[in-house]
């Protein structure tokens, strides 16, 4: 017979076999679970079914973290649903993460209208929704997940019947009563500033209280920390702070915090242990149950628009939560956004605002200093700061301190040459020249590089002149205008005050960094007015008449002897506004001339960019209604050169179809829902097939 030669396998080289797990038994009731993957991807935005072995049948629950397969790796993901059959063949279930219902039916239903309306994904959208795990939190707080006996032993706040800061308020009262009711009324707020115990976050807890005290939750999210310290001081009073192992209270939700403290305060919340929460921009989403009242605190703050995708922002967040959730929804600052004015004009929420007699009884006296006003000063006239401010702030100073708000920090931020005047920039990246400190060489303000050798092109002088004076420049020129007077200055880089003590004193902050005086400021001077408008931007008005009165807030009532000057040749619109104290008048007049111009928030606007094959192939896509208007296609800047800005960039020779381009797409209000379902469908596509990416961003805040 004849024999067969093998060769044997060397020991330790012949092919491991994996060994597949024994097949488990699924799950007897619901054995399909719905999951949403946690990839940012288009085509993958959809929702999956993975079969629930008999071991996760009781775990794997709607709202929990899931782990499963997808194609060769294991990815994370939510559990959104449980099915009893599915027409697909599945595998099953990974393993279930945590038991813990992270993710609610209502914060569900609302990231999928924040993804929907911005053209983005699920993923995206529920990054900003639920925090990241933090496993030992969870294992701390095991404990107290059944705290129903404790809070029964607990004696109940006693929450306020009557809302006595709103009566100064027209349609204030008749808000409250319907919230007390359990309605929804919708209200945009134009808060004015008082002493201690009739500022606006006293008149927020007030509300808050009406809302607790008819059974239901709240939630009011805030720009920064500062107001949030605020919040939590007037909150004191009105309901108790949340603690382990009790019921009912309030958390705070911020980034700030940690990640430890931010989980431990969002699982209160996902329990229904906590029933009112304070919080920053992702706070939005937090899963209050039986949510009665949305606050947003200074809508036209930047800090509200989120910066990742698909960029929402809170104001807008929170008008979707109030028609899906029938919550009342609040409105409010300092200022009144166009866009809330355009709820206003629309009716869809009513304004709420004072009479002329409380405004007032409430405000400081205003006066702008313009050259006009100065013009009997003759020469000095010029002077950053004339005789009449300086004459104010000097008999300010004998009764209390005196705030200085400076647009720019620094020392020079920018400095031009001292013969011909051009804007004094780098030798390496065309960025501009600032100089941080008396007597300190120039440096870029974007690479960094000291230009010890710089010359002006056009005219070869080595003088340097200032053009921009920061706030550490103001605090030294005070110094020696006021000798004797204590000089203090909040900003980001000596760090932010929090309060002045209510003695004399010149106090020098930056927008948005003014500490607050204990019996308030004697006085204010708005310092370098026309540099804040004359920024080219579309809402240079109305963040000018922003950073303006929540400076003005802070000092004294007019009969108290409080007084603010604008100095500076401003815009007149936004320092009429500010004289006036009428924040509505410009909103409203704002709207009308963007409505004239087709201009967001009159209209809807998407902003489409990429290269120009792609942008033109989405459009084409998309399947635009007939009402949408397309502009552009046209070059974006180059990378370093801002807005209105010369592009400094050398000129690169490329294929006209991959030159970057922006599009825009302006459409009526209508119609917007047409356009972003028509984009992201066309994304999805061009993901799906994976052609070059496009970005889509919607409702922005600029259009170039």
């Amino acid at each position: 017979m004849d024999l067969i030669a093998e060769q044997p396998a060397l020991a330790g080289l012949a092919p491991r076999r994996r060994r597949r797990p024994p097949v488990e038994p699924l799950a007897d009731d619901l054995p399909v679970a719905q999951v949403v993957l946690d990839r940012p991807v288009p085509h993958l935005d959809q929702v999956f079914d993975y079969a629930v072995p008999a071991s996760m049948a009781a775990s794997a629950r709607p709202g929990v973290r899931v782990r499963v397969r997808l194609g060769r790796q294991d990815v994370d993901g939510f559990c959104v649903g449980r099915l009893p059959a599915s027409e697909h063949d599945l595998i099953p279930l990974r393993r279930v993460v945590s038991e813990e219902v992270v993710l609610t039916p209502e914060v569900l239903e609302l990231a999928r209208a924040v993804a929907r309306r911005w053209v983005g994904t699920l993923p995206d959208v529920l990054r900003l929704a639920v925090p990241p795990r933090h496993a030992r939190v969870e294992a701390d707080v095991a404990a107290d997940r059944h705290t129903d006996d404790v809070a029964a032993g607990r004696a109940a706040p006693e929450l306020p019947t009557e809302a006595p800061l709103w009566a100064d308020y027209r349609g204030g009262p008749a808000f409250l009563r319907r919230l007390a009711e359990g309605q929804a009324p919708r209200a945009v707020w134009q808060a004015l500033p008082g002493p201690t115990g009739h500022t606006w976050a006293d008149s927020v807890a007030e509300a808050v209280g009406v809302a607790v005290a008819a059974g239901r939750g709240a939630l009011v999210v805030a720009p920064s920390a500062t107001e949030l310290a605020a919040l939590e001081h007037a909150l004191v009073p009105v309901l108790p702070r949340w603690e382990p192992g009790t019921e009912g209270g309030w958390v705070r939700l911020s980034a700030d915090d940690g990640p430890a403290q931010r989980y431990r305060a969002f699982l209160a919340v996902a329990r229904g242990q906590a029933s009112v929460v304070i919080g920053t921009r992702a706070a939005a989403f937090a899963p209050v149950a039986d949510l009665g009242l949305a606050i947003c605190w200074d809508d036209a703050h930047d800090l509200h628009a989120e910066p990742r995708a698909p960029y929402p922002h809170v104001r807008d967040v929170l008008a979707l939560r109030s028609e899906q959730q029938g919550c009342a929804l609040l409105v409010g600052g300092f200022i009144r956004s166009v866009a809330a004015q355009r709820w206003v004009a629309a009716g869809w929420a009513h304004p709420v605002v004072a009479t002329r007699e409380v405004v007032r009884r409430r405000t400081p006296r205003v006066t702008a200093l313009t050259s006009v006003e100065l013009a009997r000063e003759g020469p000095a006239a010029a002077a950053r700061l004339p005789g009449p401010a300086w004459r104010a702030a000097r008999d300010a100073l004998e009764r209390g301190p005196v705030l200085v708000q400076v647009p720019r920090a620094g020392y020079l931020p920018a400095v031009a040459c001292g013969m011909c005047r051009t804007l004094a920039r780098c030798g390496a990246c065309a960025g501009p020249l600032q100089i941080d400190a008396p007597g300190a060489a120039p440096a870029c303000r974007w690479c960094g590089r000291v230009a010890t050798d710089w010359c002006c092109p056009e005219c070869n002088g080595v003088a340097l002149r200032s053009v921009r004076v920061g706030s550490d420049r103001t605090a030294e020129e005070l110094g020696r205008a006021f000798p004797g007077v204590p000089v203090k200055v909040s900003g980001a880089a000596p760090g932010v005050l929090v309060t002045v003590p209510d003695r004399p004193a010149l106090v020098v902050a930056t927008p948005g960094a003014e500490p607050t005086a204990a019996g308030g400021y004697a006085a204010a001077l708005l310092l370098d007015a026309a540099v804040v408008t004359s920024r080219p931007a579309l809402d240079v008005a109305e963040q000018a008449l922003r950073s303006w009165m929540a400076a003005a807030s802070l000092v004294r009532p007019a009969d108290a002897g409080g007084v603010v000057l604008l100095v500076g040749d401003a815009a007149p619109v936004p320092s009429q506004a500010l004289v006036r104290w009428d924040p509505a008048g410009l909103a409203e007049r704002e709207l009308a001339e963007r409505a004239e111009l087709s201009l967001p928030p009159a209209v809807h606007v998407a902003v489409v960019e990429g290269s120009r094959d792609a942008v033109s192939g989405l459009l084409a896509r998309a399947g635009l209604p007939a009402a949408a208007q397309v502009v552009g296609p046209t070059p974006v800047q180059r990378t370093g050169d801002g807005p209105g800005e010369p592009s400094t960039s050398p000129l690169l020779i490329e294929p006209e179809g991959e030159r970057q381009v922006r599009a825009l797409v302006r459409t009526p209000w209508r119609w917007s829902a047409d356009v972003t379902d028509g984009l992201a469908a066309a994304i999805a596509i061009r993901s799906a097939r994976r052609e070059a990416p496009v970005r889509v961003r919607m409702e922005p805040p600029e259009v170039w």
